[in-house]
């Protein structure tokens, strides 16, 4: 007998807008960035381990770049348990493939939940409490739940998912079928979708039963399912760069939202830090600073002896990490990958990455 989920931690992304502390050997998941000791990686196993019943159930897939590491943090983990992609093809991949080897071990009616290593989630009550209601329905229902969040401003950084049929209510909770996911919107789309009451923003987060998607993924992607099931994961490099959105969420009709109520963050990028940290100072400092004139900063050193002084400066971004120093206004944050690229063809700078 299984327990009612099986979590997969899906811990093969880089986190590029995090550079320069995130780096090709240290992507973001293994960073601490919320002032604790735990990284990103160690917290959302913390908080899946109880669901999972314990190490043997929990599993993560990862990309062979940072196999080794994952091992590193989390060294409880069986290592029959850590599938290594032999390189990153996006979400969808990810997620066929791990299903697949779940269910060989489980069966097809074992109940997968498929969970970003880098989000930030504060209420973990909360979180079990949900999860439980997202198991009910997978096991009552042929379904592919998904967590929606809660808007608490119009963001437009997440894609967003609209309610449609009220499909009953699981563990005190409701749940509805998907009536469609949107793209990332402007400002004034993001009013909109809050105002109806309606919308969610799409967490990335997928609660279902092993048989019911891999049944979708024949369906609808064909491509990508039938190759691993011949050749498994020898097939990686010839499969379709593509995420589990675009590949099976926005063609499925069974595709259900379930509302949260956690305090979450995907923790995208530099400004991720003031919205966790932020208290009733001028700035957050993740380091040793010292200022005068200065508002709206975000400060972060990777070394504790060193101090990082500002005059005058307002809505910045200060990283200090080993050879490289970053400053950044924070509303261009996004920017960060582009620079990478600039990087990436010099031979003097490629070893920054």
């Amino acid at each position: 007998m299984t327990r009612s989920l099986v979590p997969v931690i899906l811990a093969g992304g880089k986190g590029e807008r995090f550079w320069p502390l995130s780096r090709k050997h240290r992507p973001k998941q293994f960073l601490s960035l919320d002032g604790s000791d735990r990284s990103l990686l160690q917290a959302t196993a913390d908080r899946l381990l109880s669901v999972a019943g314990g190490w043997e159930n929990l599993w993560v897939i990862t990309s062979a770049p940072i196999a080794d590491g994952v091992r590193e943090q989390l060294p409880h983990l069986p290592e029959v348990n850590l599938l290594v992609e032999p390189e990153g093809r996006d979400t969808a991949p990810a997620v066929a493939w791990a299903t697949l080897e779940v269910s060989k071990r489980h069966g097809k009616e074992v109940v997968i939940g498929f969970f970003p290593a880098d989000h930030w989630i504060g209420d973990r009550a909360a979180f079990e409490k949900t999860l439980a209601a997202a198991s009910q329905i997978a096991i009552a229902e042929a379904s592919i739940v998904t967590l929606g969040i809660t808007p608490n401003q119009p963001s437009t950084g997440y894609g967003y998912i609209e309610q449609g049929e009220f499909k009953g209510s699981f563990g005190g909770l409701p749940v509805y079928l998907v009536s469609r996911f949107t793209e990332k919107p402007d400002r004034d789309t993001a009013e909109s979708f809050i105002s109806t009451g309606r919308f969610s923003w799409n967490s990335g987060m997928f609660i279902f039963r092993a048989g019911v998607v891999l049944e979708e993924l024949h369906a609808h992607a064909p491509n990508i399912i039938e190759p691993l099931l011949k050749q498994g994961k020898e097939v990686y490099p010839q499969l379709e760069k593509k995420s589990i959105d675009y590949a099976l969420m926005e063609k499925t009709q069974l595709a259900y939202v379930l509302p949260a109520n956690f305090d979450w963050d995907d923790l995208g990028d530099w400004n991720a830090i003031e919205r966790l940290l932020k208290g009733d100072g001028k700035n957050v400092a993740l380091a040793k600073h010292v200022e005068l004139d200065t508002k709206g900063a975000i400060l972060y050193a990777s070394d504790s002896n060193e101090a990082i002084v500002t005059i005058g400066i307002e809505d910045v971004v200060i990283v200090r990490d080993g050879n490289v120093t970053l400053i950044v206004d924070k509303n261009r944050t996004q920017e960060i990958k582009q620079v990478l690229k600039l990087l990436q063809g010099d031979p003097h700078l490629e070893k920054l990455l």
